[in-house]
Parts: structure tokens; sequence; C-alpha cells
């Protein structure tokens, strides 16, 4: 069995969004990572189309740390590290 990138990095925690629309999955992201400790890895699942697009770039945005991005059957996997500054 192979591993993947985002295995390399245990995630602290985890978030299934698949099915949830724009702008509520990032809205559930961002409350997800105020409620997480500064530099935690937290797994997000994303559909593809709008969710992938905005999601990570929200984040990145906000100042957090998109660390891998990959494709997981229909859907993606995003590992995000919690900014080290809050």
């Amino acid at each position: 069995m192979s591993q993947s990138s985002t295995h390399l990095h245990v995630p602290d925690e985890e978030l299934d969004l698949r099915g949830v629309i724009c702008p509520y999955n990032f809205v559930k992201t961002k409350l997800k990572l105020e409620s997480m400790a500064p530099g935690q890895l937290l797994l997000v699942h994303l559909d593809d189309g709008d969710p992938i697009r905005n999601v990570p770039r929200s984040v990145s945005d906000d100042g957090h740390d998109v660390v891998s991005q990959e494709r997981a059957d229909e859907s993606f996997r995003v590992m995000i590290r919690k900014r080290l500054d809050d």
C-alpha cells in the first residue's frame, strides 16, 4: 500500500466537508481552525469545483499554511497548518 503525501503529516483534527457548499465550507474550516492551537494540522475533505478553488485560497489569505492538497477519488484532501501568531 502506498503512502500519500497527506499521510506524512498526521492531522490533529479532521473535517469532512464533502457536500457542503461555498461559503459554508470555508466558514466551517475557519471556525475549526479558530478552536485549534497554533501550528496544529487540520485535514479537510472538499469537493471539486468551487470548494477546492476557494477554501485553500481563503485560508491562505487568513495566514494559514496549505501544507498539501491532493485528489482522493471524487474529492480532495487539503492539509492546513494553523498560523503560529494566534
